[in-house]
Parts: C-alpha cells; sequence; structure tokens
C-alpha cells in the first residue's frame, strides 16, 4: 500500500471522530466564547467580562476555587507518585488487584461518594462522634460546609485519575534504565527524583491537569460538601445561569474557566525538564 493510500485510509478513519469532536465540543466552546464577547446591539464588547470582574463576589469565588485546586492537587500528586511507583514495580497479579481497587471509585456515581462524606464529616458524623467518644471535644466540629470538606471530597473523587495517568506512564519506563541507575551508584532516593520522575513528566503534566480541570470545573462535591456558604466557579455559575437567569455573566464565567484551565497546562509544559 502507497504512502498516499495510507494517509488516506488513517483520515477516514480519524473523520467520525473528528466531526464528534467537533459538533459537540468545539461548536459549544466556539459558541460560548462568542456569546460572552457579544452585547446587547449585537456588537463586540468588553462590558461582560468587565462587569464580571469587577464584582468582589467573582473574584473572591475566583482565588478560593484556585486555592481549592491548588491544594488538590499537589496532594493528589504526593498521595499517587509513590502508590503509582509501587503498583508499577508488583507481579502482575497483585497489580492487576491493586489497579482494580484503583478503578473501582470511578465505577461509583460522584453523587453516591460525595453524600457518602456526610456520613463521615457531618455534625453527628464518624469523625465528630469518634472525637466525642475520645473525650478530644465536647462540642460537634463543623467540618461540612467548608473549604476543608471540598478539598477532601476532591481529592477521594480526582486522586484514582492521577494513579491511573502515572502507573501509564511508569510502565513505558524500561526497568533496565532504573537498574542503570541504582548499579551506578545511585540511591533509591535518588534513582526517583532524578530518573523516574523526569521520565514520567508527560504522564504526571497529564495527571495534573485532569486532576486541577476536575478541581475547579466539579459540581457535585462542592455543592454538596461547600452547600451556599463555600461557592466555587461551578457552582457560582450555575447560580448565574438558573437561579439569577444572568446568563451573561454564566457565559463570562465558563469562559474564565476553560482559559484557567489552558493556562495551567501550557504552564506544566514550559517547566518540562530540559533535557527530555
Amino acid at each position: 500500500m502507497s504512502q498516499i493510500n495510507i494517509r488516506r485510509t488513517l483520515l477516514l478513519l480519524l473523520f467520525p471522530g473528528g466531526v464528534f469532536l467537533c459538533f459537540f465540543f468545539l461548536a459549544p466552546l466556539l459558541f460560548v466564547l462568542v456569546e460572552s464577547f457579544t452585547g446587547l446591539d449585537g456588537g463586540v464588547t468588553l462590558q461582560r467580562y468587565i462587569s464580571v470582574l469587577k464584582d468582589p463576589q467573582f473574584r473572591q469565588v475566583y482565588f478560593r476555587t484556585l486555592k481549592i485546586g491548588l491544594i488538590v492537587t499537589p496532594l493528589a500528586v504526593l498521595i499517587s507518585y509513590p502508590s503509582a511507583y509501587v503498583i508499577n514495580n508488583l507481579s502482575v497479579g497483585r497489580k492487576s488487584a491493586l489497579m482494580s481497587l484503583v478503578i473501582l471509585p470511578l465505577m461509583t456515581s460522584p453523587v453516591a461518594r460525595t453524600f457518602a462524606w456526610i456520613i463521615i464529616l457531618g455534625r453527628f458524623g464518624l469523625i465528630n462522634q469518634s472525637l466525642r467518644a475520645l473525650r478530644l471535644i465536647d462540642e460537634p466540629l463543623r467540618i461540612m460546609y467548608t473549604e476543608g470538606a471540598i478539598v477532601i471530597g476532591l481529592l477521594q473523587l480526582f486522586m484514582p485519575l492521577m494513579v491511573l495517568t502515572l502507573v501509564s506512564a511508569l510502565e513505558n519506563i524500561p526497568d533496565e534504565v532504573e537498574e542503570a541507575a541504582l548499579s551506578l551508584g545511585s540511591g533509591r532516593v535518588g534513582c526517583f527524583f532524578r530518573v523516574i520522575v523526569p521520565l514520567s513528566f508527560d504522564g504526571l503534566i497529564m495527571g495534573v491537569t485532569l486532576v486541577f480541570t476536575g478541581c475547579i470545573t466539579a459540581y457535585v462535591t462542592p455543592a454538596i460538601l461547600g452547600g451556599s456558604r463555600v461557592l466555587t466557579l461551578s457552582t457560582l455559575m450555575r447560580q448565574q445561569a438558573l437561579v439569577l437567569m444572568n446568563w451573561e455573566a454564566a457565559t463570562v464565567i465558563a469562559v474564565v474557566m476553560i482559559a484557567t484551565t489552558l493556562v495551567l497546562y501550557n504552564s506544566l509544559r514550559l517547566i518540562r525538564p530540559k533535557n527530555l
């Protein structure tokens, strides 16, 4: 088969997926972007952005959402990297069993998983009842409807994604590379940070992007664990669109969420190790 025929075959195979992505993903995003810059007279304007960015509530919610994402993402990396490294070095049987446990939460509805945290974090939940039983507190702690509750819920929600991407990246590293580093005098810790982490950096970028994007766009977990006291961008957007019927502000918030994700992704690509 000639090279031209191969290219035509590949284009034909890519065509259905490309059409699907353009129609159901790119077209709606483009519509939201254009709508956010369209004024009442149909002309191009920045008035919607100016109005939203001047709103103190939006700025407070935006920085709160960023803070939650910047807390959850490093925690997910710190917990997931060692876990993924250990899973990758296990035998096939044990590796399959642990990967099944990692994937299992993804097969459960986020709503069900989030409601389970109410039983744990609630005023009369497992944590407060245990602390009272140990006589460490006299009155129940207010854990629900706080930023801490959202951080815990989002960490449990998106950490499996980080583990999966890191395991996938670590599987592509030949075992001989680590053995060579150890034979040349590198310790386990040094080998991990100087060899394993740089070679799996693409997986780290993908995992960080998935977790951070999920954190700033998640709705169910912040809505249940944060309630109306702790708004995030997603809950604020829903409030503006469906409660206040302010669709103009909602489109601007949607564009800000997308832009924040793109800035993070490109920033991570810039700090990629130069020797790779």
